[in-house]
């Protein structure tokens, strides 16, 4: 059993990083939505709760800080693909895409969200 089950992330303004997490999260299969008031919730296919979901919140005061969340890509293209939809809707990417020092086939992107929330998407073979 994978134990992941989901994220739950701050943001300073949901109008705007939602065109942002709307165009990643849709990307990489959190294709399900249960928004409410205080949360948004992208959830991947399956029921919940068994399955990962990825939620936001807003808090006006939130500072972002040195945690990176990482997503597994399948291939190459797929960080390529990625890195892209970073750059139209609002990220930065801040490093990559390209082969890091990790291993040598550590292929990533290294990103953040309109907030400075930072993430990677790396595909790697060992």
């Amino acid at each position: 059993m994978n134990k992941y089950s989901h994220m739950d992330v701050r943001v300073t303004s949901w109008e705007q990083v939602h065109h942002f997490y709307e165009a990643l999260l849709g990307a990489l299969g959190y294709t399900r939505t249960f928004h409410t008031e205080l949360w948004k919730v992208f959830a991947s296919e399956g029921e919940l709760p068994s399955v990962a979901y990825f939620a936001l919140t807003v808090n006006p005061e939130h500072e972002p800080n040195e945690n990176t969340i990482g997503f597994w890509a399948e291939e190459r293209e797929e960080v390529d693909r990625i890195a892209e939809l970073v750059k139209l809707n609002g990220g930065t990417v801040t490093s990559g895409p390209g082969l890091f020092p990790i291993s040598p086939t550590y292929y990533a992107v290294f990103f953040e969200d309109p907030c400075g929330n930072k993430y990677e998407m790396v595909h790697r073979l060992n």
